[in-house]
């Protein structure tokens, strides 16, 4: 079982920018495709950006051009940079592996969840 620790949220204005970062445990973690996933009060958790152990992403249309996924296998790390923040952006953000065939149901691997990290946008 992996385990993910999430970081790096805060409140910032519209406009603004945040860097969040997710460090997983485990030895596999550079076999998986890794997603950010955020679950706003009252609504259900979506995946808003994934990437597969080589590289390539997908975006939710609403974060298209705004937030980058990366990832660090060395460090065991996946990063969300996340540029002209929005209100509706607010939201509790979570880490997780992604069955990437299953990505538009949002596909996570595991059942186990991470605290998670704050974002709250506002001015």
């Amino acid at each position: 079982q992996v385990q993910f620790v999430e970081s790096g949220g805060g409140l910032v204005q519209p406009g603004g920018s945040l860097r969040l970062s997710c460090a997983a445990s485990g030895s596999l973690f550079s076999m998986y495709a890794m997603g950010w996933y955020r679950q706003a009060p009252g609504k259900q958790r979506e995946l808003v950006a994934a990437i597969t152990s080589s590289g390539t992403t997908d975006y939710r249309d609403s974060v298209k051009g705004r937030f980058t996924i990366s990832r660090d296998n060395a460090k065991k790390t996946v990063y969300l940079q996340m540029n002209s923040l929005k209100p509706e952006d607010t939201a509790v953000y979570y880490c997780n592996a992604v069955r990437w065939a299953d990505r538009a149901r949002g596909g996570a691997l595991f059942d186990s969840w991470g605290q998670g990290t704050q974002v709250t946008v506002s001015s």
